[in-house]
């Protein structure tokens, strides 16, 4: 911040209110107050030092009071006292009112960078200002937890000083949308949302972060913030364990959905007979879920689902009679654990194609 100028140039005027109000022991005039107001506005807006100003302030005073009556010294500290709180609150006024503007030129950005509203020339541009440098490749990370949180919030906050402290000067970018944390690093730098996942997981109590692969350019900040997102919402449909998710681990599944009616056919044609058990299609489509997710071992599975061994291979017995499929058997075993992805996918039984 810029050093303090003569106290003539930086208490212009004040001199004279203060003489004025001093030789009479009056009140300074709400013209007086809103005068010294707009020289504290002005001098935030040029970039000076508030304790430098409050200084001239005390040596036009001390000026000042060589020219007064004795016993006037009351009266001068009075007409200080209302001057140097207005000039302050003027100060302190414009400051705010810049931290505002750079707060909402900040929201801006972040919002045109991650759905890509904005021309990629004047982006650019305006990404060098943040810290960010979009010529490069650029992957994202995405942590979400049991609630919302904003770019004031002290879980925001904690977690972008404590980033920050680590790698400051790196280009990197920290902001929150949608009630998530997101961070943006250069793709070749992975130990920065590797270390902005554990941060986050710890500060959202056991949230769920993913993390993009690498995207050139501006667009590739777009890109890859949706990977993320798409790779948390998959998570949540699959009941996908763990706090960190790679999207560039979760590639089959879009696969496997790109054709959606094929898959719900597949879905339909090879789970549909499931319906007819007893309860319903649901409880045999778990116990096919945790027999896959165990990599068919009975006893894992029987675990997970809180059942007895024999139980589970009863109704595993029950699905090879339903679906003419035996889980065990490595020829049909591949197509049905296709089919429960898909279901999983697809929310099916719940929702039907």
């Amino acid at each position: 911040m810029a050093e303090a100028a003569a106290p003539t140039e930086n208490v212009a005027g004040c001199a004279q209110i203060l003489l004025d109000a001093s030789a009479t022991g009056r009140r300074l005039t709400r013209d007086e107050l809103e005068s010294q107001r707009a020289q504290g506005a002005r001098a935030a807006e040029a970039g000076l030092a508030l304790r430098g100003l409050i200084r001239d302030h005390l040596a036009a005073a001390r000026e000042i009071h060589s020219r007064l009556p004795s016993g006037s010294m009351g009266s001068l500290l009075a007409a200080v006292e209302q001057a140097v709180d207005a000039f302050a609150e003027g100060y302190e006024r414009a400051q705010h009112q810049a931290v505002r503007q750079e707060e909402a030129a900040r929201r801006e950005f972040v919002d045109d960078l991650l759905y890509g509203r904005s021309d990629l020339g004047r982006l650019a541009e305006r990404a060098e200002r943040f810290g960010l440098r979009l010529s490069q490749a650029h992957a994202v990370a995405v942590a979400e937890g049991s609630e919302p949180y904003g770019d004031g919030y002290p879980v925001a906050r904690g977690i972008e000083e404590t980033v920050l402290a680590r790698f400051g000067n790196r280009q990197i970018l920290l902001t929150t949308k949608d009630g998530r944390l997101i961070c943006v690093a250069p793709g070749d730098q992975p130990d920065v949302l590797a270390y902005f996942a554990k941060q986050a997981y710890a500060a959202t109590d056991g949230g769920r972060v993913a993390i993009s692969r690498s995207h050139s350019g501006a667009g590739g900040v777009v890109h890859a913030y949706e990977e993320a997102l798409n790779a948390l919402d998959l998570a949540e449909r699959m009941g996908l364990e763990g706090p960190v998710l790679h999207s560039a681990d979760l590639l089959v599944y879009p696969v496997l959905t790109r054709d959606r009616q094929a898959m719900a056919d597949l879905v339909e044609s090879v789970l549909g007979p499931l319906r007819q058990a007893r309860g319903g299609a649901q409880p045999l489509l778990d116990t096919l879920t945790a027999y896959f997710d165990s990599g068919c071992v009975a006893t894992e599975a029987a675990r997970r689902l809180s059942l007895s061994v024999r139980a589970l291979t009863y109704r595993l017995e029950r699905i090879h009679t339903l679906t003419a499929a035996d889980p065990a058997d490595p020829h049909t075993r591949y197509t049905l654990q296709t089919a429960v992805i898909g279901a999983r996918l697809l929310g099916w039984p719940d929702t039907v194609a």
